[in-house]
């Protein structure tokens, strides 16, 4: 294991001697993620000692906790034998957990994490599991999730979700999210943590070309090639791409990459955590989220919707029925079904006249929702309560 490393000075530094309130741990997930970022800042608001387990290095890990990088994914030839390596070496991990909270972000690690707690008894342990997905719904997103290996995921999904269930807390990102009984379950959305964010921007739009925005997994089916079509059909924009690349699409956006004109005007930024991703949203125009419509984003609202909408940006959004209902009644952007339907919108709104006139109107809207919804209390202000809770219960720490 590799030493520990820290994002800032806090409580939760080497300097603590040690003392963990609260173990992030996380199998899958990098240490840019968005969700494990904005779960630690509210934490850390909360004063509590924080140590983040997961993949990446430590410049990615949330300012002011201590970052204990996991090794990188085993690189595994085929998908039965990955998923059975992932799957052993995740009843190790919570074992190496110091907080007397652990707060798992995979469902993989929820059995060696009740398994931790039931060993504990008696030393004030407590388990927090973050459901933040419909796991079962989610592996309909996934090409390798067929046959053998797609049954045997489902059955992994279904039974990590039922194991959360007697978690002392079981953390939900929306009401349908599965489990939904728990012993103690609480519903943690994905909204903004303002601290993570620009300031709302002028209602001017920025100097410069106009630009588009795109955070997020990046992937066919999170809009990728939606996106790209649109930007070859509106040649005065520019594009933004932060997040890592699905593997299953980048031999596809190579090829597009090498044949496309349009190619010199995206930048890929690849994975950045928060703070740093959403500084590029001070030099857009507009937030996209084109995604597809498959099981698990047609029940939800996806978090940069709202992330865009907290940075004063106007979205474009397809008409997945949450996302394009929070668009709409907010009155900060539109509903496009197609690529063609997406550019037509760019074009008219990085001209002049009346297209222009209004964008000026979108993006008003969208800075006056800002501004209307920044407060100091979040959802995960909410969670780092009860984690709080969890900590008096369980007796002072050693």
């Amino acid at each position: 294991m590799p030493a520990a490393g820290t994002g800032g000075t806090s409580p939760g530094g080497p300097g603590a001697a040690g003392r963990v309130d609260v173990t992030v741990l996380s199998s899958g997930h990098h240490v840019a993620d968005a969700r494990l970022h904005r779960h630690c800042a509210a934490l850390l608001r909360a004063g509590l000692r924080v140590e983040v387990l997961a993949r990446g290095e430590v410049h990615d890990a949330p300012e002011g906790t201590v970052f204990r990088p996991l090794p990188g994914p085993t690189v595994t030839p085929g998908v039965l034998p990955a998923l059975a390596v992932r799957g052993v070496r995740a009843l190790s991990l919570p074992l190496l957990a110091r907080g007397r909270v652990v707060l798992t972000l995979d469902p993989d690690l929820v059995p060696a994490a009740r398994l931790r707690r039931a060993l504990a008894c008696g030393a004030g342990r407590r388990l927090v599991v973050d459901v933040h997905e419909d796991y079962a719904a989610l592996l309909d997103d996934r090409p390798w999730a067929t046959g053998a290996a797609g049954r045997l995921a489902r059955w992994w999904a279904r039974a990590a979700t039922a194991l959360s269930r007697e978690a002392d807390l079981t953390v939900v990102a929306d009401d349908h999210v599965p489990p939904r009984t728990a012993a103690r379950r609480l519903v943690v959305r994905n909204l903004p943590d303002w601290a993570l964010l620009p300031a709302p921007p002028a209602e001017a739009p920025p100097p410069g070309p106009p630009r588009a925005l795109y955070v997020g997994d990046v992937r066919a089916s999170r809009g990728l090639f939606t996106m790209l079509r649109a930007l070859e059909r509106a040649p005065g924009w520019r594009l933004d791409v932060v997040g890592p690349v699905s593997a299953a699409d980048e031999e596809e956006l190579r090829r597009w990459t090498a044949r496309s004109p349009a190619a010199s005007r995206v930048c890929l930024h690849g994975r950045r955590p928060p703070r740093e991703s959403w500084r590029l949203a001070e030099r857009a125009w507009v937030g996209l989220s084109l995604l597809g419509d498959t099981p698990a984003f047609g029940r939800a609202v996806p978090s940069k919707v709202y992330d865009y909408l907290a940075c004063g940006l106007p979205v474009l959004t397809t008409p997945l029925p949450r996302a394009a209902e929070v668009v709409t009644r907010a009155g900060c952007g539109r509903v496009v079904g197609s690529a063609e339907q997406a550019a037509r919108l760019l074009e008219r709104w990085g001209g002049g006249g009346a297209g222009r006139a209004e964008y000026r109107a979108l993006r008003a809207a969208a800075v006056g929702w800002a501004r209307r919804q920044r407060g100091p209390w979040t959802p995960y202000d909410e969670l780092a309560a009860a984690v709080l809770s969890l900590l008096d219960r369980g007796g002072p720490a050693r």
